[in-house]
C-alpha cells in the first residue's frame, strides 16, 4: 500500500510541476492580458491544489493534512472569483481580447458580403 501511495503522489508532483511549467510559458509567450490570465488560472486551480495532493500524500495523517485540505478548499473557492473579477475589471477599463482580426479589415469584409 505504501508504494502505490507513494507512485500517487509521485504522479501528482509531476503533473502539477509540468502544469506549472505550461503556465509560467503561458504568461511568458501569450500576446494579451486575457490569455495571459489564462494561463495563470490554469496554474492556480490545476497545478496548486495537484502539487497539495501530492504533499497531503507524503505526509502522515495528522493536523497537517488537515490544515492542508483548508488551504486547498481556499485555493479553489478563492481563485476563480478573483480571475473572473480581474477579467471583467479589465472588460469594464475598456481592455478588449486580442481577436487576430484587425477592426478595420472586419469592417471590409461585412461591407464586401452584403454586395
Amino acid at each position: 500500500m505504501g508504494m502505490i501511495i507513494e507512485v500517487l503522489s509521485w504522479i501528482f508532483f509531476l503533473l502539477g510541476g509540468f502544469l506549472c511549467l505550461t503556465g509560467a510559458v503561458g504568461l511568458l509567450r501569450l500576446p494579451d492580458f486575457f490569455s495571459r490570465v489564462h494561463a495563470n488560472s490554469i496554474t492556480e486551480t490545476l497545478a496548486a491544489p495537484l502539487l497539495l495532493c501530492g504533499v497531503m500524500l507524503q505526509i502522515e495523517p495528522s493536523l497537517d493534512t488537515v490544515k492542508l485540505l483548508m488551504v486547498l478548499f481556499f485555493l479553489l473557492s478563492t481563485s476563480p472569483t478573483s480571475t473572473h473579477a480581474l477579467v471583467k475589471g479589465a472588460l469594464l477599463d475598456g481592455e478588449l481580447p486580442t481577436t487576430g482580426v484587425d477592426p478595420a479589415d472586419a469592417g471590409e469584409e461585412d461591407e464586401s458580403s452584403n454586395s
